[in-house]
C-alpha cells in the first residue's frame, strides 16, 4: 500500500485529470489503475469533483446579449455566402424615419421567430465603422455600458423605457435615441407587443 500512497501523493493523477501528464505518467496511471482499480478510480473522481467545484465557484455569467448577436452574425454570414448583396443602411440620426429602412423591414425573412428568446436580432449592415440590425426585445435588455461605440435606436413598433443613469426616457414608434458613451443603460419594454427597433452601434 506504500506504493499506492506514494503514487497518489506524487501529483501525477492531478496532471492526468487536467490533461497535462506526459506519456510516461499516462503509462504509470494505467499500471496503477490495473493494480488498484478501486482506490485509483476513487481518487480520480475526487480530483474531478474538486476541480469542477473550483470551476463553478469561479465561473462568470455570460453577457445575455452576446448570444443573440452572435447568432445574428452567423445568420448574416450565411446570407452573404448564399448570395445576398452586402448593404450599407443609412446612419441613424435625429432626422431618420422608419421608411428609410423599409427595404429590410418589409422582407419576409426579417421576422421574430415564435421560439426566440428575450432579445432577437437580424443584422442588415456590417462595416468597419458600424453595424446595423433589426432587433426585437420582448421584455427587457440587460444593463450595458459602451466605451468605444455609440448605440442608437429608432423605434419601429411597440414602446419602451430606456434608463440611462438616473434618467428614464420613454420611447414610442418613430422615436430616435442615442446612448451616451460610458453610461450604464437598460431597456424595459412597456408595450404588450415586443419592442422592435432599428439599432446601430457606431464606432466612437
Amino acid at each position: 500500500m506504500k506504493e499506492l500512497e506514494e503514487f497518489i501523493a506524487s501529483g501525477i493523477l492531478e496532471l492526468y485529470v487536467l490533461g497535462l501528464s506526459n506519456a510516461a505518467d499516462d503509462a504509470e496511471v494505467k499500471k496503477m489503475l490495473s493494480l488498484y482499480p478501486k482506490q485509483i478510480g476513487q481518487e480520480i473522481n475526487e480530483i474531478c469533483n474538486v476541480h469542477e467545484g473550483i470551476a463553478l465557484a469561479n465561473s462568470i455569467e455570460p453577457d445575455p446579449i452576446i448570444r443573440p448577436f452572435l447568432l445574428a452574425k452567423i445568420d448574416y454570414m450565411d446570407r452573404m455566402m448564399a448570395g445576398e448583396v452586402p448593404a450599407e443602411p443609412a446612419e441613424l440620426t435625429t432626422a431618420s424615419k422608419i421608411s428609410d429602412y423599409n427595404q429590410w423591414l418589409n422582407r419576409a425573412d426579417m421576422v421574430l421567430p415564435v421560439d426566440a428568446g428575450d432579445v432577437f436580432a437580424k443584422l442588415i449592415g456590417v462595416t468597419d465603422k458600424m453595424i446595423t440590425a433589426i432587433v426585437w426585445i420582448r421584455e427587457m435588455a440587460p444593463q450595458e455600458v459602451h466605451d468605444d461605440e455609440f448605440e442608437r435606436f429608432l423605434i419601429v413598433e411597440g414602446t419602451c423605457d430606456i434608463g440611462v443613469g438616473e434618467s428614464i426616457y420613454s420611447l414610442a414608434k418613430g422615436d430616435y435615441f442615442q446612448i451616451p458613451l460610458h453610461e450604464s443603460h437598460t431597456v424595459t419594454v412597456t408595450s404588450i407587443v415586443p419592442c422592435k427597433v432599428v439599432l446601430q452601434r457606431v464606432a466612437a
